[in-house]
């Protein structure tokens, strides 16, 4: 077991794992404490997969997530032209805030519309950073708190709920099965025991 390793030494306080060796990773850890095959999180996964089968079951399953009905006309920021094409471009961008929520969490609302602005086309001139709008993230956050998959934090933005994580890692695991269906190689990069 974990505890008969030299380099390592494991304080279990209060359900708590805490590791003192530098060798030993949480994965490990977790690993060792818990007996679990694989443990695969939404960073594990491509970005765009998780999105995208994400915003389906937003779409399906989760009634306070719905397109205000300013969605079809509204740009989502300063830099752009138009208005997104994609109809369905509601339940990507909650999925997308949800996804980035998760994994740079906390975070507010100023850094993520820095985080989805982009370069401002200012003619002849230089082009400049400028922020995504803020009704947009601020709409979506509020219908996601509203189906309690995010909350506030400490005054500092959001995070992800115990609802929001199981739901993330349940999404995460039946992307690694179809992943798995789709490219055999991938096999030989599963975690195991």
């Amino acid at each position: 077991m974990l505890e008969d390793t030299p380099l390592c030494s494991i304080n279990i306080v209060k359900g708590v794992v805490k590791s003192e060796s530098l060798y030993i990773t949480l994965h490990e850890l977790l690993k060792e404490t818990l007996g679990e095959k694989s443990l695969l999180t939404p960073h594990d996964i491509p970005a765009f997969k998780l999105i995208e089968k994400l915003a389906h079951h937003l779409k399906e399953n989760v009634d306070e997530v719905t397109p205000p009905s300013w969605a079809t006309m509204v740009k989502t920021g300063m830099h752009v032209q138009r208005p997104p094409q994609n109809p369905e471009w509601w339940y990507i961008r909650c999925a997308s805030l949800l996804r980035k929520i998760y994994v740079h969490g906390p975070i507010g609302i100023e850094r993520l519309r820095a985080e989805y602005g982009g370069r401002k086309d200012r003619g002849v001139r230089p082009e400049h950073a400028a922020k995504a709008g803020g009704a947009i993230i601020r709409k979506a956050l509020q219908q996601l708190e509203a189906a309690g998959l995010v909350e506030t934090f400490q005054n500092r933005g959001r995070r992800v709920t115990k609802k929001g994580r199981k739901l993330l890692e349940m999404l995460t695991e039946e992307l690694e099965k179809e992943l798995l269906k789709e490219i055999p190689d991938l096999s030989k990069y599963e975690k195991s025991a």
